[in-house]
């Protein structure tokens, strides 16, 4: 044991000494080293902390809650041309489903509509992100109150002109003033605040609730009805707890066809999207993203590697005398073997370290400056530890092999 720390401790001083003596050389060579795994921590980390923030955005609601709707959240066997005949879900499908189902806990009709500006006396807010629903949508996308409440049934039911707006919202619009009882203007009309949502911080997909409001779906209806191109409806479905999904869906599909009159043999027109499926759809891309980042990485490593070697082999060549005489005074294949192996190591463990402290640096700088939190895990730096090892461990291995094998008379002689 105490051989092993003898020669981990000469390896580590052969490696900085080599660093110290030939800067430049050493530096480039482990350069490949250090851009393979900047480039692949740096990917596992911005994966990984996309991955954490779209399940903390989904974490309070149902995997099982479906959107109903004429489109598909991913990739679809319906050709585009079909699926732009698809009829828009309606507010009667809406209400024919919530009294035809009765495994539905909850249901909410609701209009993806286009941002808008937002206005209250001389002061407005730009590109706002318009969400009108019916009163249902609280209960299965749950919204955190900062003060006054969200609308009522009666209000969602009549369209009543009342809206609950986002922090980023209040504080553009009123400032330091309570905004509950005013009056703010959108689509030409006064509508009464009657709350204001927790701050949330930004969404994975920019969909943050901070510059969004909220009001009756009826009122926009009154306004511009059903068939209006600028407004998509979906119908949002939460199943009872302990439904089977597939059964569920079966009878969804089953009811909104008689509703529609679609044919026997006739598909659907119309998408079911189960919040599941989504995520699963962006586990597919996460996990094609993991693999740009190793197929990007690994043409870096392979370059470092060989700048490992290059070292190394030069190690040997500077070293050849230092080695014939550790071997006059004993030193056994495998003692020259392991020094050189570890040296190696240690140097591409180096770069390895540099790669990563790379990437703490640039997600301290980013987590500051962008409202979404990058992750760099314990789990990824022991990754890049244990890769830059294994990368000093493939590439000295030759050069190690090389030097364990020198004659020592021949050594000594080279060296004179």
């Amino acid at each position: 044991m105490l051989l092993y720390l003898r020669l981990l401790s000469e390896s580590f001083s052969f490696a900085i000494n080599a660093l110290r003596n030939n800067k430049l050389r050493t530096l480039l060579s482990l350069l490949g080293v250090t851009i393979g795994i900047f480039s692949i921590i740096a990917v596992l980390a911005a994966v990984d902390s996309m991955d954490k923030k779209i399940k903390e955005d989904l974490s309070d609601m149902d995997m099982n809650t479906i959107y109903l709707m004429n489109f598909s959240f991913g990739p679809s066997e319906v050709p585009r041309w079909k699926r732009e005949q698809f009829p828009k879900v309606t507010y009667d499908e809406f209400e024919y489903l919530k009294k035809s189902v009765p495994s539905i806990e909850k249901i909410s009709f609701n209009f993806f509509a286009r941002n808008e500006s937002v206005k209250y006396e001389s002061n407005t807010v730009n590109s706002i992100r318009m969400k009108p629903s019916t009163d249902e949508f609280f209960d299965i996308e749950p919204i955190k109150i900062e003060t006054g409440r969200l609308f009522n049934e009666a209000e969602s039911n009549s369209g009543s002109p009342v809206i609950v707006i986002g922090s980023e919202v209040a504080k553009g619009l009123f400032e330091n003033s309570d905004p509950i009882g005013k009056k703010i203007r959108l689509y030409g009309q006064k509508l009464t605040v009657i709350g204001v949502l927790k701050k949330q911080g930004q969404g994975m997909f920019g969909d943050s609730n901070d510059v969004a409001v909220f009001f009756p779906v009826n009122f926009l209806r009154r306004m511009y009805g059903d068939e209006n191109d600028a407004l998509r409806a979906a119908i949002l479905i939460k199943p009872e707890k302990g439904v089977d999904i597939e059964e569920f869906k079966a009878e969804l599909s089953q009811k909104l066809r008689a509703f529609r009159g679609v044919k026997t043999g006739d598909i659907d027109n119309f998408f079911l999207n189960v919040l599941s499926g989504f995520t699963d759809f962006i586990d597919n891309i996460i996990g094609q993203m993991n693999m740009i980042g190793w197929i990007i990485s690994a043409f870096s490593l392979l370059v470092g590697g060989f700048g490992i070697a290059n070292i190394m082999f030069v190690s040997v060549k500077e070293r050849t005398n230092l080695i014939g005489i550790q071997k006059a005074l004993g030193a056994k294949n495998k003692f020259i073997l392991f020094q050189f192996l570890f040296e190696a190591i240690i140097l591409s463990l180096i770069g390895g370290i540099v790669g990563m402290f790379l990437v703490w640096i640039i997600a301290l700088i980013l987590s500051s400056a962008l409202d979404f939190e990058f992750v760099l895990s314990a789990s990824n730096m022991l990754l890049g530890s244990g890769l830059a090892a294994f990368i000093g461990l493939i590439s000295g291995i030759i050069p190690a092999i090389s030097a364990s094998k020198l004659d020592p008379v021949e050594a000594i002689r080279s060296g004179m």
